[in-house]
């Protein structure tokens, strides 16, 4: 299986940096308490750093929504996943706890202010690519029971059966959800300018260590650039 950058994402964002680990033989079903607690921790901290009148307006939130604006979708009705997640917390909620993947990848989320996500590679039909939609493959969102594919030209994560997160990390899809039975999976953490490739490295070390520590798994660290657009695993 590869993972990989298309030509036309590569021309568009020339300055590009996809993190991908690449996450195998992981117990997923263990105890979330401490990855829960390092959540709260995470959602305190934003609290008292940001506040709901300006924080789109961090260089972070910011990109994001430029990305987003550049190929056609509306970052305030479809906001970018680290953007919802920090409107939440302002707003006084809490981030529910999934499952360690999940959590572990959304208190770094929060930590660097940076987009994440991940795919079981189990439930995956051949490569998996960044790429701009063709506006006929098939998605269904998180939880839902009817189709809702994106639009040509929307940025998209694919696979050989169709979508599998829209608007870059919008929403995840149905089926390559990380449960509780995942073994085998990718991370994904969303790196452009100005988040910087210090911030970055660090991140992706501190989720390698947390999927080791509290998921027994194997890791290995990719990041995709135009110079290195994609990697077999």
């Amino acid at each position: 299986m590869n993972f990989s950058l298309s030509t036309a994402v590569l021309d568009a964002f020339p300055d590009i940096a996809i993190a991908v680990i690449t996450v195998t033989g992981a117990d997923n079903s263990g105890s979330t308490d401490a990855i829960s607690q390092m959540l709260r921790e995470e959602e305190a901290k934003i609290t008292s750093s940001l506040d709901l009148e300006t924080f789109r307006d961090h260089p972070h939130l910011a990109m994001y929504q430029e990305i987003h604006r550049s190929f056609g979708s509306n970052p305030n009705k479809f906001p970018p996943s680290i953007q919802g997640l920090t409107k939440r917390i302002l707003k006084g909620g809490q981030l529910p706890s999934i499952n360690p993947i999940v959590d572990i990848y959304n208190v770094l989320s929060l930590r660097y202010l940076v987009c994440a996500g991940a795919e079981d590679t189990d439930k995956c039909t051949g490569d998996i690519r960044l790429d701009f939609a063709d506006g006929s493959e098939s998605f269904r969102l998180l939880g839902e029971e009817h189709d809702d594919p994106p639009v040509e030209g929307e940025l998209v994560y694919k696979d050989d059966a169709g979508v599998i997160c829209r608007k870059l990390n919008w929403r995840e899809g149905d089926r390559t959800k990380i449960e509780e039975t995942t073994r085998n999976c990718v991370v994904v953490f969303e790196g452009f300018p100005p988040f910087l490739r210090e911030d970055l490295e660090k991140c992706l070390s501190e989720c390698e260590g947390m999927l080791r520590e509290f998921c027994g798994a194997g890791t290995h660290v990719s990041v995709l650039t135009p110079e290195c657009p994609s990697v077999a695993f």
